[in-house]
């Protein structure tokens, strides 16, 4: 595994990145469908602690890679809550990585155009969007959903290049799904990077067979860090 991720910025044209621990910091994501929404729903449904457990993680076992997964309106009708309002509730805790918006903008700078491909369900992103001001950073915003794809499908990519064509041999995918950068690779992608540690609060990942990305100011198509 190698850390430190070079990227040949002279046959790049694209850079598609994840949203959910590579531009923003999973803790937010990992705190509310581990703790808040398993608390909130035992409190909401009168549930003792590990039977309103029950109701979340098996499902969300049986789910992962499905675009169900990434579905608020699935969860919503499943669960009989309201998923935005409950995310609403420690929506403090949405942040940036480090260095992720610097990259953004020095990606900008060097004229790369910069697609955010993520699975996200669109109440979920618009909610990410007015915390962060992400999209000021970007040249186009793609959901799963909008395709009715996961990105761990090949399908994504396929629906992805009819949407918004890109030139894969010339594009690089960051994320932290390893799944989804398997996808993107078999599909064609030229470079695809994971995340070291995509959640700021847990240890940091391993993944032996994908080179991860430790921070974005080692891959700045420029040689300083700017914020």
């Amino acid at each position: 595994m190698s850390t430190c991720a070079p990227i040949d910025w002279q046959r790049t044209d694209t850079v598609l990145l994840d949203m959910d621990g590579t531009l923003l910091d999973l803790r937010f994501d990992n705190l509310f469908w581990k703790q808040h929404l398993p608390r909130r729903l035992a409190e909401l449904k009168n549930l003792p602690a590990g039977e309103a457990e029950q109701a979340v993680f098996p499902r969300m076992a049986r789910l992962q890679g499905r675009i169900e997964w990434y579905c608020l309106d699935y969860w919503s009708r499943e669960l009989e809550v309201d998923m935005l309002a409950l995310k609403r509730e420690i929506a403090h805790l949405i942040g940036w990585r480090p260095h992720a918006r610097a990259f953004l903008e020095a990606l900008g700078r060097a004229d790369k155009r910069r697609v955010l491909v993520t699975n996200a369900h669109p109440d979920v992103l618009r909610l990410k969007v007015a915390q962060t001001g992400l999209d000021a950073h970007l040249d186009a915003i793609i959901s799963a959903h909008d395709l009715q794809r996961p990105k761990e499908e090949q399908d994504f990519w396929h629906r992805l290049q009819q949407h918004a064509p890109f030139r894969p041999e010339r594009s690089v995918l960051i994320d932290d799904n390893l799944a989804a950068l398997a996808s993107a690779q078999s599909y064609g992608v030229g470079t695809v990077l994971g995340i070291r540690r995509p959640d700021s609060s847990a240890n940091p990942v391993a993944a032996p067979d994908v080179t991860l990305l430790e921070c974005f100011s080692d891959v700045l198509p420029t040689a300083q860090v700017t914020g």
